[in-house]
């Protein structure tokens, strides 16, 4: 059966695996794949050897054609029309997955060579007093505990923690669950769509035992996650963040701040600005500065560097990492070549001990 048709703006294309231009790795294959940033095109000549190449620099006359194909198509939609989109964000999201079920995705096994978080922990055996030094740590003047009983939340009794935020059909979440066989791993998944959430649990591969998915809308204020404050060890953002409108983002992030335990760390890989995808876009088609509707209705914005530190920074969280990925991605079948900008940040709760 042939795959139905995508259009060059659709998510499905622009949340493809970053290291293959068609091809599928394994996981043993993606685990020795060194990070990002070690391929360099030193001969414009072999652009056509490998499928991608990494820190590629753009010329000032590139950076200048970029800003102004933003500006022509940056015309913003009537406010009644930026409104529907929003409301019926819910409805869009899961037409998209009714659609496309899991059938363009792959299973991103980089996220083990970007995010060693995401891999077993080696944690050494700790004495009770050390214990319970952990499990006690200063917020705001206060002493904060994070001891849980057992039967508080589904993954209670775990060790450590990851929530996957905009999962979507599980591929982060499988690739994990398959990976990391610690005893002590719960993985908590959450998406916008409810057609997502159902995918992922109809999965084979989905283990109740080890996982729980549930359907949320991180913008929704009142809504509520089913773990406790200070009980994460990991929040992954893969390609979600961008799905939100821009003054719902401070709040969002400020909610899953609260939930990573001291030392806890937010791991974020979103489009940066300038992306091919956002020069793709047609007139008629932008909502804000930088965030654009596509043709299936579903919204995406352009970050830059200094607006996801200032969003984290502002939840209390502390830079690790926040990188630009400027990547010539090629298509050696059709000789063409394809210029992408992702940002990738990692961000830790800091707190001090008692």
């Amino acid at each position: 059966m042939a795959a139905p048709a995508v259009a060059a703006d659709s998510p499905v294309i622009e949340n493809m695996p970053e290291t293959a231009g068609g091809a599928t790795e394994n996981p043993a294959e993606a685990q020795k794949r060194p990070q990002f940033g070690t391929r360099f095109l030193t001969d414009p000549r072999q652009v056509f050897q490998h499928n991608a190449w990494d820190n590629v620099e753009w010329s000032a006359e590139q950076e200048e054609a970029a800003l102004k194909k933003v500006q022509e198509n940056s015309q913003p939609l009537p406010a009644e029309k930026q409104e529907e989109f929003d409301n019926r964000a819910n409805e869009y999201w899961n037409d998209f997955y009714t659609i496309h079920e899991n059938r363009f995705f792959k299973d991103r096994h980089w996220l083990f060579t970007e995010f060693p978080e995401l891999a077993p922990q080696q944690k050494p055996s700790r004495g009770a007093e050390e214990k319970e030094s952990l499990d006690q740590h200063m917020l705001n003047g206060e002493v904060v505990s994070l001891n849980h009983t057992h039967d508080e939340f589904p993954g209670a009794s775990a060790s450590y923690r990851i929530l996957e935020v905009g999962c979507g059909v599980g591929n982060t979440v499988f690739p994990i669950l398959k990976t990391n066989n610690d005893p002590g791993l719960f993985v908590y998944c959450c998406d916008f769509s409810s057609t997502a959430v159902d995918l992922v649990k109809s999965n084979p591969e989905y283990d109740p035992s080890r996982c729980h998915a549930f359907v949320h809308d991180m913008s929704n204020e009142s809504g509520e996650y089913p773990m406790p404050d200070h009980s994460l060890d990991v929040i992954v953002l893969i390609f979600v963040l961008s799905a939100l409108h821009p003054e719902k983002m401070q709040k969002s992030i400020d909610r899953l701040a609260r939930l990573l335990k001291p030392g806890g760390v937010l791991l974020l890989r979103d489009y940066g600005r300038y992306d091919m995808a956002q020069l793709r876009f047609k007139k008629g088609r932008c909502l804000s500065e930088n965030f654009y509707v596509r043709g299936d209705g579903t919204r995406v914005y352009f970050f830059t560097q200094d607006e996801l530190h200032d969003l984290f920074s502002s939840a209390g969280l502390e830079k690790m990492q926040n990188l630009v990925d400027r990547r010539l991605q090629v298509n050696r079948g059709k000789q063409l070549t394809m210029y992408r900008v992702w940002v990738q940040c990692k961000y830790r709760k800091v707190l001090a001990p008692t």
